[in-house]
Formats: C-alpha cells, structure tokens, sequence
C-alpha cells in the first residue's frame, strides 16, 4: 500500500502564493510518476500537474502553466506544488496521486492512489 499525505492548504488573497506538499509512505516506488489534481465546488476533478521522480517530465494544464511548478525530493519522497498568482478560480480541495503507469499522464482514470486532500481557498 502506498500512503500519501497533502499539507499547505489554507486562505490567501488573489495575488499570493501557496506550497502544497505531498508525502508519500509505503511502499513507494521512483518509477511511478506523482501528480496533482483539484475539484472545486460543484465541479468534477481536474488534472493540474504531474512529475517524473527523475524530474525530467513535468506536465501542466493549460490554466496553470506560469503559474503553478510541480517539483520533487527524492530523498524524502515528497512531492511539492508551489502555487503563484493565485486566483479566485483556483479555490479547491487539492488532491495529490500516485500513478499506475510508468509515465507521467493527465487522466485520473491513471492514478491508483490518492491523499486526502488539501483546501486552498483564494479570496479576492
């Protein structure tokens, strides 16, 4: 089983910054890639961004390229998402996941495991 653990959420004004953390425990892997996914009120799921371990693959949807970077720490099986200007729209439990596929995807049809969540709220 493959554990994982978001933390960072909270309230911030449009315009500030977030960092969302996800620990992953268990019988973690480095082949399988690791990504973000956000559902807001009354919306389904949405992908946000996804990363290879190695790093060298990073996908991003479209509504979040510039401002959002996906990164990772090998050592500590954590998995970051640093979140700049941010916007009212933004606002959503933030869920990190575990693929089941050896390359970085979108679809959450892909991913096997998931965290709890974590609530980012963006006033304006």
């Amino acid at each position: 089983q493959v554990q994982l653990v978001e933390s960072g959420g909270g309230l911030v004004q449009a315009g500030g910054s977030l960092r969302l953390s996800c620990a992953a425990s268990g019988r973690t892997s480095k082949i399988f890639p690791m990504g973000w996914f956000r559902q807001a009120p009354g919306k389904e799921r949405e992908f946000v961004a996804a990363i290879g371990w190695s790093g060298g693959s990073v996908y991003y949807a479209d509504s979040v390229k510039g401002r959002f970077a996906i990164s990772s720490d090998n050592a500590k099986n954590t998995v970051f998402l640093q979140m700049n200007s941010l916007k009212p729209e933004d606002t959503a439990v933030y869920y990190c996941a575990r693929s089941l596929l050896v390359v970085p995807t979108t679809s959450q049809v892909n991913y096997g495991y998931w965290g709890q969540g974590t609530q980012v709220t963006v006033s304006s």
